[in-house]
């Protein structure tokens, strides 16, 4: 018996990365296993048992709530929600003052306003359901003031005071809401991007307290975490996860 048997968890961004990572992670607790992706999801889902795969644009309103209704034919709810899809790699570093506006907003539909759609799509099915469990995907950049990515930065910050303000709205629902933020993580995505490797990859191990490369793995256990029962005491936190680079 796994501590999430009987629970059905969407992880959106999850046909490859730290997304892919924590499905797994999660199916391996006993949790059936929703993926939302924009290309793949289909794919992905069936490395589960039982697992569902859904096309999304993750910052469409229309999209989200044909997900949602999806999760509602094909699961009968959800108890489990991770908002990991987001925009970073292919994001160029640049100066604040060249970054385009149609780029800016970009990031925080992808970046914020999906974790405000998804939740505002699929907390009723919780609610439903006696209560829930929602982790949102961060980053380390917020809490060490990385320069040069100030649109995917200022995005990442966004999500810690999302997480916390919806948490005291939400906790009388029992449903409790944490973020996670990792550090430089050498995912799939991310290794597509060399230009992104030769500028963060050293730079980000020499300044962590455990120097190697971090990988989408090491992302899987404080998630499964917080989405368990383990944690049925704890909202509102965010878990940085980043080698010691950060102290937080």
């Amino acid at each position: 018996m796994g501590a999430l048997d009987g629970k059905v968890a969407v992880v959106t961004g999850a046909a490859q990365g730290i997304g892919n990572a924590v499905a797994h992670g999660l199916a391996a607790d006993g949790a059936r296993i929703v993926v939302a992706d924009l290309r793949g999801a289909e794919d992905a889902a069936g490395a589960f048992p039982d697992g569902v795969g859904i096309a999304c644009d993750v910052s469409s309103e229309e999209d989200v709530a044909r997900l949602a209704d999806a999760v509602v034919d094909r699961c009968g709810g959800v108890d489990v929600l991770v908002n990991n899809a987001g925009l970073y790699a292919s994001l160029a570093m640049r100066p604040f003052d060249q970054i385009p506006l149609d780029e800016w907003r970009q990031v925080m539909d992808v970046n914020v306003a999906s974790m405000f759609l998804m939740c505002r799509a699929l907390v009723p099915q919780m609610r439903e359901r006696g209560g829930g469990k929602i982790v949102n995907i961060s980053s380390g950049t917020p809490f060490r003031g990385v320069p040069f990515l100030l649109h995917y930065v200022t995005s990442k910050g966004a999500i810690v005071a999302f997480t916390r303000a919806l948490a005291k709205e939400l906790g009388r629902d029992n449903v409790l809401v944490n973020c996670v933020a990792p550090g430089f993580t050498m995912s799939a995505g991310v290794q597509e991007h060399q230009e992104v490797v030769d500028a963060l990859r050293d730079v980000s191990v020499n300044a962590r307290t455990l120097q190697r490369d971090q990988l989408p793995d090491d992302v899987v256990g404080a998630v499964v975490f917080l989405c368990g029962p383990a944690s049925d005491f704890v909202t509102g936190q965010t878990i940085v996860i980043d080698g010691g680079q950060t102290f937080h």
